[in-house]
């Protein structure tokens, strides 16, 4: 029996899902696991379609008969009860999130709308929807978080695990930080199945082109400068987005609600080691690049105003009690996301907008990320 089917075993049929931030990079990419695995579901997806949310990444499920796309603001609470009630939602993923630390120190504000008034206001609909529909014990809310939350890790300090205390540095986290202090105490003081999931840093296909990988390998294949935020040894643990959609697909199933669940890769690599990895992959799969070796491109610049030197999960409680791990080593997982760019630059070269360029220029060329 596979793991999905296990996972069926346990959980109501059919599940109805409501996925915020669902056209993102990591929502896309769990719409396209939940769909293929579990085509008796219904997932309807809310997306505010901001610069990062593609509602073509999801063209392929628009004509299915259990798939629903809205666009709204998860801060619209009118938008919220609509969609609850007459979708009759049992189980909210939420995603929807400003996550990009560079644009969080130019322009806090909206991290903390969405992040933190937008995680309370889902959770006010959620809850009075919980409520009518009798507390069900089967309905979960899953909150989608970062292992930025629990701050910064020196050389050789042990991981973080779910008991770390939390030391946000940089705006981003601490508006995630934020939203899950609201999910928890949700749990606590109503009872509201709630669980929390923070991730290590993730790569994959549809991530937006200023995150560092998908950066690398579009300005190598356009001849760019790879720009490296300071001396490049900050470390971080890589976790490819497939393997952090089945874990995710795990938690709903089998995970108790008011618990936490540390999702990593164990896969700690410093900054400089990735791109030159990304670089040494271009150059055997990429027939036209501009420069050849692409290791010539890469450039050191200014560090990031807080730049959090090391991040590692310890996922030690999500193997031991829900019986995952990860399946995608780095070395495989960058040669299937640079595989990716190489055959979809009809998908990425639109991205590259005027404002783009000028927020490229702002922060990238006076110095780069996560």
């Amino acid at each position: 029996m596979s793991r999905a089917e296990n996972q069926r075993l346990n959980s109501p049929q059919p599940r109805r899902l409501l996925v915020t931030g669902g056209a993102g990079f990591i929502g896309t990419n769990f719409v396209h696991s939940w769909c293929t695995t579990y085509p008796e579901d219904r997932v309807v997806v809310l997306d505010a379609l901001t610069y990062a949310g593609n509602r073509s990444n999801l063209a392929s499920w628009e004509a299915t008969e259990n798939f629903r796309f809205f666009q709204g603001n998860i801060c619209d609470r009118t938008v919220l009860d609509q969609l609850l009630q007459t979708e009759a939602i049992d189980t909210v993923v939420h995603f929807a999130a400003e996550s990009h630390v560079d644009r969080s120190i130019l322009g806090p504000a909206a991290f903390v709308q969405t992040n933190v008034v937008g995680t309370f206001t889902l959770l006010e609909a959620f809850l009075q929807h919980w409520r009518t529909c009798g507390q069900p014990d089967h309905h979960r809310f899953l909150h989608v978080s970062t292992d930025e939350v629990y701050g910064s890790l020196n050389p050789n300090d042990p991981a973080f695990t779910e008991k770390t205390p939390y030391a946000p540095n940089s705006p981003y986290s601490a508006s995630k930080a934020g939203s899950d202090h609201l999910v928890r105490a949700y749990y606590h003081t109503y009872h509201l199945p709630t669980i929390i999931t923070n991730c290590s840093n993730n790569y994959g296909p549809y991530q937006f082109p200023e995150k560092l990988i998908p950066l690398m390998c579009i300005n190598c294949l356009l001849g760019k400068q790879l720009p490296v935020y300071g001396d490049g040894q900050n470390v971080r643990d890589w976790l490819y987005v497939g393997d952090h959609c089945t874990a995710l697909g795990v938690v709903i199933h089998q995970g108790l609600p008011g618990e936490v669940y540390n999702i990593g890769g164990n896969n700690e690599v410093k900054n400089i080691d990735l791109v030159q990895m990304l670089c040494d992959i271009m150059d055997e799969l990429a027939i036209d690049l501009p420069v050849r070796p692409a290791r010539e491109l890469i450039t050191f610049v200014q560090d990031r105003p807080g730049h959090d030197r090391r991040y590692a999960i310890d996922a030690t409680k999500i193997k031991t009690q829900l019986s995952w791990t990860p399946a995608i080593t780095v070395a495989e997982g960058l040669r299937r996301t640079v595989e990716w760019y190489l055959t979809h630059r009809d998908w990425w070269q639109p991205l590259l907008s005027d404002e783009y360029q000028e927020y490229y220029h702002k922060v990238y060329l006076s110095q780069h990320q996560s």
